[in-house]
Order: structure tokens, then sequence, then C-alpha cells
């Protein structure tokens, strides 16, 4: 139109006047210039009233830079982020430096996956974006014998070295990619191939713990911890301890050293050791023939695996060796087996068959250290705790939760029971233990017998719901049997052990564990609630098994300004506090002891990190 309007302008054949002429460009710029501002506005409406423009300004973005398993930076690089429910919602393609950026994206819980040609697909699930974050993510892309893993970098004991870590996303050369806190926020830490070089600092802890500890666990306890990870995916603990048991015991210190490797392999597999010596000159044990002998020496070298078949399998093996010598010498072996098939990315089904209490799974070498092993003269030979656990069990994620129901049979050999109640020094006769299978603590006045076992089937069902970021209530119901007194008039160890038999029964548990966010507190508290005259837990093979009636566990951090160094922490450890389930009998000397199934243990200490 406005070619038409200068043709007809400047035809030779229609003169027009010079002023008529520049009349007509006056006008002809108002109304381009009206038409302009029109047009603008109503662009602007456009642009408002078009998906997610009006609130651009609101959302949150994605970006960061892709690399192989060598730092090198990867181009034409395809990354995606997928809703909660695998929809794609943004797309990208890595430029020549390996950057790529996903804006406009709304908050809530995304998975951003890279894909490549020759490379391993990686994805990052549970990133959760809040209004107007930019969250930095570097993804490594790898062949298919370095996939990157997730691996756990928080510590579950008190006594072992720990930091502000939740989780860590890590490339097959162990560099950290993407870390996340335990409020649930996400830090990058840069994944360059400059981090191979960095050094690889040792963290060290030193604690000190004292109080009417259990079987095992008498005396001040001096720990000194060094850990060291290593670039390669590599970690490496060393742990030694010594325990002062006090001049009236008349005996040397109890110690014990523990050396842990971890190496962390391809597919997301794994492998765990940890071989440790402990002497306790404290403990006196039955003798075949009716005498008893001070002191225990044990060996245990413990192993773990885990590998991942595909997407839909995951595989946990390994097991203890334990060498015992007190009265004689024993070699006692515990495997575990662990299958676990995910159907979908909701349901779970798996087997598991467990030896020992303490170590069911590759998880369950968090921590180096070990109870203290139950050995004593049954007739004629040296006999250890013994029995065998089969589950097959069932779980679904409910919201931010998870409902487990499980079934299992349990075939105890032999069954090791708690006591307590020896006054002071004064150990047992020799004629009190003969024949008892008894191992007595002269430090605590704590005591375990090995009763005859059984066989039972039973039932569990596990609820475990966040509270918040960092804290978890778990509610659990058990079915199945354990061993209660039969013989109430019973006089001597040996009357008692033989008097015990199995007991159909039930168990609830009601716990909450975590850290609480604010004061940054470590809680781990449970009420265990069990009929009172059993001895020994139903299901023992349970998670929380152990922990008997009210029980609860805290560590704090100490701050009061500059006056107190960083890294001080004060922890209280304390086990059927109420002193409920308490079982008494008389011994043969007339003297008053009890049976229970977890005897109140009281203990505290200050722990440093530096």
């Amino acid at each position: 139109m406005i070619g038409c309007w200068r043709r007809a302008f400047f035809r030779d054949d229609i003169p027009v006047p010079f002023e008529e002429k520049a009349t007509t460009h006056r006008m002809m710029r108002t109304v381009q210039r009206s038409w302009i501002r029109y047009g603008f506005v109503l662009g602007g409406l456009l642009l408002w009233q078009m998906p997610g423009m009006g609130v651009a300004a609101w959302a949150a973005t994605v970006s960061g830079v892709v690399r192989d398993a060598q730092g090198v930076a990867q181009m034409g690089v395809l990354v995606e982020a997928l809703s909660a429910d695998s929809n794609r919602v943004g797309t990208a393609l890595t430029d020549m430096a390996g950057r790529y950026r996903i804006a406009n994206l709304t908050a809530g819980k995304y998975r951003v996956r890279a894909s490549a040609v020759l490379f391993m697909p990686t994805v990052l699930s549970n990133l959760r974006l809040t209004t107007e974050m930019r969250a930095t993510v570097n993804l490594t892309l790898s062949m298919l014998s370095e996939p990157v893993s997730m691996l756990p970098a928080e510590r579950r004991r008190p006594d072992e070295p720990s930091d502000d870590w939740t989780w860590t996303l890590r490339s097959a050369a162990n560099r950290p990619i993407l870390r996340l806190l335990g409020d649930g926020s996400v830090v990058l830490v840069s994944s360059g191939a400059r981090e191979a070089s960095h050094g690889t600092p040792i963290k060290a802890r030193a604690s000190v713990h004292s109080g009417n500890g259990g079987f095992g666990g008498g005396g001040v306890h001096s720990v000194v911890t060094l850990d060291r990870a290593g670039n390669n995916g590599t970690d490496a603990v060393l742990r030694a301890e010594v325990a002062t048991l006090g001049a009236g015991t008349r005996v040397a210190p109890a110690s014990e050293v523990d050396a842990g490797y971890e190496h962390n392999g391809a597919l997301g597999g794994g492998s765990r050791m940890v071989v440790s010596f402990a002497t306790h000159p404290e403990m006196m044990s039955s003798g075949g023939d009716g005498g008893n002998a001070m002191g225990m020496q044990t060996m245990r070298m413990t192993s773990a695996e885990k590998m991942q078949l595909g997407d839909a399998v995951d595989v946990e093996a390994g097991g203890t060796v334990y060498a015992i010598h007190t009265t004689g010498t024993t070699l006692s072996a515990q495997p575990f087996l662990s299958v676990t098939v995910h159907p979908g990315q909701v349901w779970a089904v798996r087997y598991k068959l467990a030896t020992a209490r303490d170590l069911q799974s590759f998880d369950g070498m968090d921590s180096i250290t070990a109870d203290l092993p139950v050995a004593a003269v049954c007739g004629a030979r040296l006999c250890t705790e013994s029995g065998s656990h089969q589950e097959i069990s069932l779980s679904r994620k409910a919201g931010g939760g998870v409902l487990e129901a499980a079934v299992y049979r349990d075939a105890i050999g032999l069954s090791s029971v708690a006591g307590t109640g020896i006054a002071g020094n004064r150990a047992m006769s020799a004629g009190e233990l003969a024949g008892s299978g008894t191992m007595v603590d002269t430090a605590t006045g704590s005591f375990r017998l090995l009763a005859s076992g059984y066989t039972t089937n039973g039932m569990s069902i596990r609820l475990s719901e966040p509270l918040s970021a960092n804290l978890w209530a778990a509610l659990e119901y058990e079915s199945g049997a354990a061993l209660a007194e039969q013989n109430e008039s019973a006089r001597g160890l040996a009357e008692v052990a033989a008097g015990l038999h199995a007991k159909a029964a039930e168990a609830a548990t009601v716990a909450v564990k975590g850290r609480v966010q604010r004061t940054g507190t470590k809680l781990r508290a449970s009420y265990r609630w069990q009929p009172g005259r059993l001895v020994t837990a139903v299901g023992p093979y349970g998670a929380n098994s152990n922990q008997a009636f009210l029980s609860f566990y805290v560590g704090q951090e100490l701050r009061w300004g500059d006056r107190l160094p960083l890294g001080l922490e004060a922890t209280i450890d304390v086990t059927n506090l109420l002193a409920e389930g308490y079982q008494p009998f008389l011994s043969a000397d007339g003297r008053t002891l009890f049976l229970a199934q977890s005897p109140r243990t009281i203990e505290g200490g200050l722990s440093f990190r530096f």
C-alpha cells in the first residue's frame, strides 16, 4: 500500500503542488506513528496472553555443562527436563563448550536427562525447583563401563566421621557433580577434569564417651578415626579404640582396631571390606571342665558387594567371618544375600537371606564397628549364636513415604539372651558358669547366655513418612515368636537357660529419626513394646530389634561464639531408659540377677572433628 502511495505521489502525468505534498507527508507520518503505537500495545497484550510468557520472570531455570568421564566438554548432547509424570517439558542442545540452558520451568520436581550417541544416558532424579530458582546441574556422560552413580556420604554412628552432605552425584572418576544438602537445597560442585589433580585431605575425628555401658561397653572409651576419600572412587577408614576399664577390674584395657576400604564400581556397583581385631581381657567364659578363662580376642573380616542388573534388579551379597578365642578357638561364618526387583518406579519386591543381626545389607557396613559376639562352651565345644532369616517383602511408595509388608521365617540355632545384676567385680563362680554356656563382662556386671533355638514364621508391616526434609517417622508392627522364662523358681543360670521356651508374641514400634533443621540436632528416638515376660526380641532380625522399650540417641554440635572450637559435638545414647521387661531370678549363691531383652545402658561423650 505504501508503494501505491509512492507511485501516485511521483507520477509525472499528475502534477501536485509542493505545499500539498508536504501536508500529505505530515498526515502519513501521523497515521504511521498511531498504527505503530497501537501495534506495540496489541503485541504486548498478545505476548502477555501466551502461555508462560506472563510468568517468565518467575519461572525456574536449569543450566550447566555436559562432559565425559575424562572431563571433556561434549557438543550436541540432547538435555531434557522431564516432569514427575515423565512428560518432556523442556529440551536443549549443548554448544561447543558443552553448555546448555532450559528456561521457563515451573516450580516442582524434575528429572534432567542427557543423551548422546555412543554414551549411556545420564539421569538426575529428584531435582526440586522453586520459583525463580536457577539450578546449575553439571552432568557426566559415560560409556557402558563408566556410568555415574549416587553415593551415600553421611555416616550413621556417632563415632564415625560425618559431614553436612546427604547425597553426592559423582562421575566414574569420583568427581563430585551435584550435591544435595540435608535441608534439600542443591549445591553445585565443579566437575572439571582439573579436580582429579587436587589432593584428598584426611578427615579426622576424636571422641571420648563413657557410662554404664552394656555387654563389652564398659569403661572410658577413647576413639580416633581417620577417613580419606580418593579421587578414583575409593574410601579408606582407619579406627582405633581403647577402653580404660578402671582399677576395680584389675585387667588391662580393652582395645579394638578397624580398617575399612570401599570402592565404587561401574553400573552403580560397589564393594566394601572391613578387617577388625579386638581384645577384651575383662570377659570371663565358662570352660569345658567347669573352670573359667579370662579374656577374649576376636578377629573379624566383613565384606559386601552390590550390583545393578539394568534398571530393574539390585543384588547385594556378602558376610562376616569371625575367629574367636577364649576358652578355645572357633570360626563362624555369617553370609547374607538380598535381591530387589523394581517392576516400576513405585513398587519393589525383595528377597533377603541373613544369618547375622547386624549385617544384612550393603548399607549395613556404613559403620565399620560391630557388636561383640558371644562365645561360650556348650557341652565340650565352643559355640556362638547362630540362626538364619529368610524374608520376602513388598513395598510401595506412598506420597513421600514408603509402605512395606513382609513375611519371614526364622530358624534360630542358638539364641543369645542378655542379663545383668552381677555386683561390682564379683564374678560368677566356676560352678555357676559350668554347663550354662555363659560369658560374663566383669567390668559392667552384665552377661550373655546361649539358650536353645526355635523356628517360627512371622510377618511385619512398616510405614515410614517424612515429617520434614530431614526428619522421618516410622510405625512398625511385627508378629512372630521370642523366648520366655518358664520356671520362675529356677536357681542358677543352667536351670534358667534350660527353662527358656519359644512363645508366640507381637511387637509394635514407633520411631523418629533424622536431623532437626533449625538446631542441627541429630535425633533417633523409639519406643518398642512387646510382652514383658519375653527375654528376647520378637523378630530378632528386624531393624529395631535392639532398641527395647524407650530408647533414644541425641547428638548436638556445641557452639558458644568463639569460645568453643568448631566441630565439637556432645552425644548421649540411652537404651531401655525405664528398665522395662526385667525378669528376676536367683543365682546359685542367692544373688538376684535379671534377664531382659535389652538391659538399660546410658552412655554419653564428646567428639571433635578436625
